[in-house]
């Protein structure tokens, strides 16, 4: 395989590393110390979004037609890593233009594309994903919340929890149950301001307000709400969790990290001992196996190709490189954590910590890899207890 960038590639990278310079205030790594839920972070990133998007740099992969440039996805992932490797200042705007627009636009209809993807294009929509419940975090096959369809209309009861920028956002991505078992679930595109939504703050290491929970009591939608079929659910959540892998660069981020200790570290005369330099070479090494990784899953989606194994791989290789370069921190600038001297290394150290839980567990990527893809022998109920 070729690794080499092209020199419209090179250019692109230098183009938003310059855009990035003149735009990140001179404090930024203390503004998105706190996650980007948090008071600072959210202002700046509302502010930042509509500059990206601007400069054609928010969805450039997007059809012309709904605001994008039919840039090739290479393009859009190259923007992507520079900016996640800045400490994401696009917020929870991310998601509209790593999986949500492009799953609008597969399974939406005309209305709904009309009213959403516009504001999402200029960068001026913020979403959040309304999946987790009390009962159903990685078996989202066990959701107990009910759309119970009266008429022309839907009414929805039940709750979410782990529900990250529901504090900010405007629209909800809601899966519920309209019938039983698996084919009987079904996507609503929810405005938050809907009478009968409450939004609660789960307080968090990953961030000040990053995570909430989501509370929907009678709340009413029209039919016309909802995102494709009923039990059309797996399909739909399928198909955007294989987008939102491909958009996942937070290897960049551990990496900007790693060498900015390992500077600290040489500036201390520290780094020629070589039990230092080996943990670091290991933490380097995973850095790399998650972006090399990532780049096959980039790869697949340019060539058209179907979601495969290597987008779960990929995902716990960044889960990998997250906790190999959080083990480094926590071993040599242990002291410094319990303050804000490094907030960059903070920030990542924290947010690691849930790293194997969010957009899907470490594990369940595995099982899908053994059930799916290996087709394994699958451990009875029996032989589990």
């Amino acid at each position: 395989m070729n690794f080499e960038w092209t020199p419209e590639q090179r250019a692109l990278r230098e183009r938003v590393r310059a855009l990035l310079a003149r735009e990140l205030p001179p404090d930024w790594e203390h503004i998105s110390r706190h996650g980007p839920g948090s008071p600072a972070q959210t202002a700046f990133s509302l502010a930042f979004c509509p500059k990206l998007a601007a400069e054609g740099l928010l969805v450039p992969h997007w059809p012309a037609a709904h605001g994008g440039r039919d840039a090739p996805a290479w393009e859009h992932f190259i923007i992507g890593e520079e900016l996640f490797a800045a400490g994401e200042p696009r917020g929870p705007q991310y998601m509209n233009a790593n999986f949500i627009g492009a799953t609008l636009m597969k399974f939406g209809t005309p209305q709904q594309q009309a009213r959403y993807l516009p504001d999402m294009a200029a960068g001026r929509a913020v979403w959040c994903q309304g999946f987790s419940e009390p009962s159903a975090g990685s078996d989202l096959a066990a959701l107990a919340t009910r759309a119970v369809p009266r008429g022309g209309e839907y009414v929805i009861n039940g709750s979410k929890v782990w529900t990250s920028y529901a504090g900010m956002a405007q629209t909800c991505f809601l899966l519920a149950r309209t019938g039983a078992g698996k084919g009987g679930i079904a996507i609503f595109l929810v405005p938050m301001d809907t009478p009968g939504i409450t939004v609660r703050p789960i307080p968090s290491l990953i961030g000040h307000g990053d995570i909430h929970e989501v509370f929907f009591d009678d709340v009413v939608v029209p039919a016309a709400a909802r995102l494709g079929e009923e039990g059309q659910a797996w399909a739909i959540i399928g198909y955007a969790l294989s987008l939102e892998r491909v958009g996942l660069a937070r290897y960049a981020f551990s990496r900007r990290v790693l060498d900015r200790m390992v500077g600290e570290l040489t500036a201390q005369d520290r780094f020629a001992d070589s039990a230092v330099r080996a943990q670091a070479a290991q933490a380097l090494a995973a850095c790399e196996a998650a972006r090399l990784l990532v780049y096959r899953v980039v790869d697949e989606r340019a060539r058209g190709l179907p979601p495969s194994a290597v987008s779960n791989l990929a995902r716990v290789a960044v889960v990998k490189a997250d906790h190999a370069v959080s083990d480094f921190a926590l071993a040599h600038f242990g002291d410094a954590l319990c303050g804000d001297r490094w907030p960059l290394v903070l920030a990542h150290h924290e947010r690691a910590i849930a790293a194997g839980i969010a957009s899907g567990a470490a594990e369940i990527q595995l099982n899908l890899v053994a059930n799916d893809w290996l087709r394994l022998p699958r451990e009875s109920r029996l032989e589990r207890s």
